[in-house]
């Protein structure tokens, strides 16, 4: 006798299905009508998934469209595996390497080759074409832990090996078309005809991935180069050539081989010196420059690069001053409010920028001031704050997500202002053709950090993660390239660290909430990393302001 599955639509509405019965067959209900063309993948039982998935508890159903946010991670997704079948249909020989995200773009690059060719490019967007032109189906299944690491094998995916050879799983998810097989961190898209928005272009000594931005998936728009950003990766790349680590398997053969504890004091001599080159610069302009900016991303480690960077400008013969952005907030009543009627402590009205500059001026006038205390409790600035007068060789030193924006400082004399950019870009990669995101990095930190010291679930951090990262697109990222210098804060190992701290954290998250699909997915991500203990991690890191123990006070 066939077992019989119910499944709840978003109606209330609840089906009697056969066990093993795919999302794809329920895309002809009524309720369904009008979406069907736009779906790309599902939600059950709030873990997203391809249409191609069997469902085989009961279950309650959603479909995932190409508007949304789920949806838009899909669609990338599916045009890297579109390039990449295209690739090997055209370049069998050529290694393939997935970089960081640009400009509503991914780089890439054929490890080995200096530059691509326009005819190069233009072979491979016209293959990427004709495969979506036929249609081709992409399904999700499981293959033997052996007939995966044969195929990878014969593929010369080496990177992919290595992911494998610390798995233990008997079976092993792939995605298929045709007959070109791949590991994929998400659901694609359930056929190749819905991958018609994306261009390839040339950015050396590689290429880019176009993909349409998130809030039109038809469309292009135009590509907003990030030159600043792009030098950050490419000096981190040269520190992995000097790590000798490129993806996850090679740092697991190294925690193996129990040579992590050398690989760590590398890793974190190689932040100390970027510090230190940064703190020379300042030096440099030490005529003119009285205050260093600081800003960056949620959970990019600026408060201890602040610290850090502290005392590398003690070093250089300066007296640095280090004042809080946090203490300028106006009252609660004058507190603007988002499109929800929140609190938005994020927009620059939130700060008194009238009071910021006149104090800024009366110090570099040498003039002693009352700097405010502002207390969150109450809303208010205390009654007393503290009086602050810049010694010899002073300079001040300030931290804040609006540091980059000169409308937070207007009175102060553009050649004054020394800005730096900090935020975690990870240059380690899962394998050649899946990428670890900057954004799941920087959330693993901030999951962790708001455990340890703010007293917050992964559940509450999960929640908030989107309205965060508004207030970045709106507040940070426009910024970013006012910097006069850049800091990339990611430390090759940190992930294997974090896991041991994040996995129970994500664990409490249970399949009935709503962010479940981001916890397991953050949780099938982190099962890659072989563990690295905390207790190698030196006192004076920037992960320390993460797990906790720091020799700086925060």
């Amino acid at each position: 006798m066939t077992q019989e599955i119910k499944v709840s639509l978003p109606s209330g509405k609840t089906l009697t299905v056969a066990y093993g019965t795919r999302v794809h067959d329920l895309l002809a209900e009524p309720e369904f009508a009008g979406s069907a063309h736009q779906v790309v993948a599902a939600l059950v039982n709030n873990e997203p998934t391809s249409l191609s998935y069997k469902i085989e508890v009961d279950s309650q159903l959603e479909l995932i469209t190409a508007e949304s946010d789920q949806g838009v991670r899909a669609l990338r997704r599916s045009l890297c595996f579109l390039l990449t079948i295209a690739v090997h249909d055209l370049f069998p020989e050529r290694r393939l390497v997935i970089g960081h995200s640009l400009g509503n773009s991914y780089y890439y690059h054929f490890d080995g080759l200096e530059s691509v060719s326009d005819e190069d490019l233009d072979r491979m967007r016209r293959r990427m074409r004709e495969i979506v032109a036929k249609g081709l189906p992409i399904h999700r299944t499981v293959v033997s832990y052996t007939e995966a690491l044969d195929y990878f094998q014969s593929r010369g995916q080496t990177a992919t090996v290595l992911l494998l050879k610390y798995r233990n799983a008997n079976k092993i998810p792939v995605y298929v078309c045709g007959d070109f097989m791949d590991l994929s961190y998400g659901p694609l898209v359930p056929n190749t005809g819905l991958l018609t928005t994306f261009d390839l272009a040339r950015y050396d000594p590689g290429f880019l991935l176009r993909y349409p931005p998130q809030n039109d998936p038809t469309e292009l728009g135009p590509f907003a180069d990030d030159p600043l950003l792009f030098s950050v990766y490419k000096e981190y790349k040269s520190w992995g050539k000097i790590l000798n680590i490129h993806c996850v398997g090679n740092l697991n053969d190294l925690v193996a081989s129990k040579e992590i504890p050398d690989f760590i004091r590398i890793a974190e001599a190689l932040h100390n010196k970027k510090i230190a080159e940064i703190a020379d610069r300042i030096h440099g302009r030490r005529e003119q420059v009285r205050i260093v900016l600081i800003a960056g991303p949620s959970s990019s480690g600026k408060t201890t690069f602040a610290k850090k960077l502290a005392i590398q400008l003690r070093v250089t013969g300066f007296n640095p001053v280090a004042i809080s952005l946090d203490d300028y907030f106006v009252s609660r009543e004058r507190t603007p409010r988002d499109a929800n009627g929140d609190f938005d402590f994020e927009a620059l009205e939130a700060i008194d920028v009238e009071l910021l500059n006149r104090h800024l001026l009366a110090l570099f006038a040498g003039e002693t001031v009352e700097i405010p205390e502002f207390d969150f409790k109450s809303g208010e600035r205390k009654p007393r704050g503290r009086e602050l007068r810049l010694p010899d060789r002073g300079i001040l030193v300030m931290e804040g997500i609006h540091g980059l924006n000169d409308q937070l400082t207007p009175r102060i004399p553009r050649k004054q202002k020394y800005t730096i950019y900090v935020s975690a870009l990870t240059q380690l990669n899962l394998d050649d053709h899946n990428r670890i995101s900057t954004t799941d990095n920087r959330l693993l930190r901030r999951i962790v950090r708001d455990y340890n010291f703010r007293g917050y679930s992964a559940l509450t951090t999960l929640g908030r993660w989107q309205s965060v990262r508004r207030g970045e697109d709106r507040n940070i990222f426009p910024f970013q390239n006012n910097a006069d210098s850049a800091f990339n804060s990611a430390l090759d190992y940190e992930l294997a660290v974090l896991k041991t701290y994040a996995e129970p954290l994500l664990m409490s998250v249970k399949p009935f909430h709503r962010e479940y699909a981001e916890a397991n997915r953050l949780l099938i991500f982190l099962n890659n990393f072989a563990p690295i203990p905390a207790s190698i991690v030196p006192d004076d890191s920037i992960l320390r302001e993460f797990i906790g123990d720091s020799a700086f006070k925060y």
